[in-house]
């Protein structure tokens, strides 16, 4: 089995979100001076590659201060242009607010984030929800997850149901998310535990022939 498939949902997307950060400025220019080449476009080549120049530049500055843990760092995410490096920084900002044990900023800092990449956006719905639960309110998290499918997504609506102390859905979302995971995911100790918990038995996986 490849190793991707010993990771998680979470472990990829962190994985996928570092690739962007470390690689994302050097795609977009790529895509821009290739553009720019075809067809003569020099002018909007030029514009393009300047504006992204000056926007992957603001997003540095406001890495640098996120994990310098600047007080400005807020501010930096916030006047960054709305699109993938603003995301980003948003997500990393929200990440280390919740290191810091600042939850109810990191709460404000993803329900800013607007994102028309469902990918992304299940990634912060996710995030978002875990920190409801936390913040005592699953009722919330149960809306922003209501359409998700991914096993993730699945179980953190087990969570907000099993926190609203209605064990009998909670199993059920349990059970569903388990349903979705391959029998050597590592994820599924974890959620057999909480199965159980909720007054639920795991059934054991098919072995896959």
């Amino acid at each position: 089995m490849a190793i991707d498939d010993l990771l998680d949902e979470h472990e990829q997307s962190e994985r996928v979100l570092a690739w962007l950060r470390a690689n994302g400025a050097a795609l977009i220019g790529g895509v821009a001076l290739g553009l720019a080449a075809i067809g003569g476009w020099k002018w909007w080549g030029n514009h393009q590659l300047e504006q992204h120049t000056r926007t992957a530049n603001q997003f540095q500055t406001a890495v640098d201060a996120i994990e310098a843990k600047d007080k400005t760092a807020a501010a930096k995410v916030k006047a960054l242009p709305a699109g993938m490096y603003q995301t980003l920084a948003a997500l990393d900002l929200a990440k280390n607010q919740i290191e810091a044990g600042q939850r109810d900023a990191a709460v404000a800092t993803l329900k800013a984030i607007k994102t028309d990449d469902a990918a992304v956006a299940e990634i912060v719905n996710q995030r978002l929800a875990r920190l409801l639960i936390d913040a005592k309110q699953p009722a919330e998290a149960l809306k922003l997850l209501a359409k998700s499918q991914s096993p993730m997504a699945i179980e953190v609506r087990g969570d907000a149901q099993f926190a609203l102390g209605k064990a009998e859905l909670a199993r059920t979302e349990y059970s569903a998310a388990l349903a979705k995971l391959d029998a050597e995911s590592p994820r599924r100790r974890l959620l057999e535990l909480k199965l159980t918990e909720a007054g639920g038995t795991p059934v054991k996986p098919e072995a896959k022939s």
